[in-house]
């Protein structure tokens, strides 16, 4: 069947076409022919041989048989796809033939005319790495599909900005501007193509649906209804996913999230037929963070610091190559880079310079092993305090850091008490000691023996009852203790 180029243009044509093609010979035996026809004609009946595009399909006595179910099909046809110009031209051939006894069945013939009969249609079909995904109407649908796709990541504009670039090949591209992103290049994952196939009009898709189907790679999204003892784990592997997988299909749904009997879960694993590869060149300016550096210094105490110069930030202009496939980044380069402003360094001076009386700024564990048997907070109706340290290897109490003693003697509920100074905002006491090693005023260094743990005063048992003030005010013993 033959259309010249205008009738192409103008109209979507529906033919033909047959689901089983059986060569044959060109030449058909005509039936009516010879003398035996003539001897015949007076008592025979006339029948037809049925070909359908060059295959047989049997013999009806008369042609309107299969003239009225092709009829029907094609007027079935023009109301169900009531968008196309339907123009039909079967390739049905009868040949007549001269019969004395005729074994004709018409319904039989129909019936093998209909399974063998089907309506095709033009369309133009988005082919994906070979094959054919989805058929539309025309090549400007198409045409406006594969745009669609590309525009769920970027906008018209750019991409109407990114064809004339690529008009002008010769074209040199000016230097990225502060903060500026430039297009390189938009395509599809797999090659695609669009090619001009005959289907049946069922396959024809609207191009919201042929979008939708190559995002996804279905239209219909299957949902599951969760039955008593069901999990996310269980239901993800019976319909082949992972429970991350089915937590991405379902954003409402967490790891630990309570399922409800009766409750409706996506269970269709996306797994879409091409994706949008996007090259672009990004411009953006960017902080450059200062470093950080420690200088020890032995004219400071240990323990002290003191900053020499204040950090200050630097910026620099960055241009980067970057890879999107489906809106995730799979690469990114920097391709040049610009200094704006150089980062000034944050010079820190530590003290090393040992002094007996002062303080490090960190405490030692003021016991020989134990563990807490009490913490600082609430205990009886009233504040405790410090913590308690019980069952140590010995009883030994030691000084948690350099210091002076400012006490040493009875003090009612703590007992045998010592308190020391350590002449940088921090004082540490130690209470129910049974004896002490050390007077008031004198100075002792970290680790230094101080007493014997004991369980004098308002003691229960065995302990060291210890506390840590800064600056005057009660802290927490254990934000202090390294």
């Amino acid at each position: 069947m033959l259309f010249s180029n205008r009738e192409i243009k103008k109209n979507k044509f529906l033919w033909l076409k047959t689901t089983v093609i059986t060569a044959i010979a060109a030449s058909v035996v005509a039936f009516s022919n010879g003398p035996l026809a003539f001897a015949l004609s007076a008592n025979s009946t006339k029948i037809y041989h049925v070909y359908l595009n060059g295959t047989y399909v049997g013999n009806v006595t008369d042609k309107s048989v299969v003239n009225t179910l092709i009829a029907e099909k094609v007027e079935n046809a023009k109301k169900l796809f009531t968008s196309f110009n339907l123009k039909i031209e079967p390739q049905v051939q009868y040949i007549p033939e001269q019969v004395l006894h005729s074994t004709v069945n018409n319904q039989e013939t129909v019936q093998k005319f209909n399974d063998i009969f089907q309506l095709e249609a033009e369309s133009s079909a988005i082919v994906i790495g070979g094959t054919p995904i989805v058929y539309l109407d025309n090549k400007d649908s198409a045409e406006e599909v594969i745009k669609k796709l590309k525009q769920q990541y970027v906008s018209d504009a750019q991409l109407t900005e990114l064809e004339a670039r690529k008009n002008q090949k010769d074209a040199a591209l000016p230097p990225l501007q502060e903060n500026e992103t430039r297009l390189l290049d938009v395509r599809l994952s797999k090659e695609e193509s669009i090619e001009e196939k005959n289907i049946t009009p069922e396959k024809i898709m609207s191009t919201e649906d042929a979008l939708a189907y190559l995002q996804k790679g279905t239209l219909e999204e299957k949902k599951y209804t969760v039955a008593k003892g069901d999990a996310l784990e269980t239901i993800a592997h019976n319909h082949g996913l992972t429970v991350g997988e089915l937590i991405t299909l379902n954003p409402s749904l967490a790891s630990d999230s309570l399922l409800k009997i009766g409750q409706e879960i996506n269970v269709t694993a996306i797994k879409p037929f091409v994706e949008v590869i996007v090259d672009k060149e990004v411009n953006q300016k960017e902080t450059i963070p200062f470093a950080n550096q420690v200088v020890e210094d032995s004219s400071i105490p240990k323990g002290e610091t003191k900053e020499k110069q204040a950090g200050q930030n630097g910026s620099r202009l960055v241009t980067y190559q970057i890879s999107e496939q489906n809106g995730v980044t799979v690469k990114k380069d920097q391709s040049d880079e610009k200094i704006l402003i150089q980062p000034v360094t944050h010079i820190v001076l530590k003290g090393t310079k040992v002094i007996p009386s002062r303080g490090e700024g960190s405490f030692a564990w003021p016991t020989v092993g134990g563990y807490i048997s009490s913490k600082q907070g609430m205990r009886w109706g009233k504040m405790h305090k410090g913590i308690d340290i019980a069952r140590p290897s010995n009883k030994t109490i030691k000084a948690a850091d350099n210091g002076v003693v400012v006490f040493a003697g009875w003090s009612n509920g703590y007992g045998n008490k010592v308190i020391i100074d350590h002449h940088n905002g921090f004082r540490t006491l130690y209470g129910h000691m049974s004896s002490l090693n050390v007077k008031a005023g004198q100075t002792v260094s970290k680790g230094t023996a101080i007493g014997i743990m004991g369980a004098t005063g308002d003691a229960t048992g065995v302990h060291l009852h210890f506390e840590v003030y800064k600056n005057g005010s009660l802290v927490n013993p254990l934000s202090y203790i390294h």
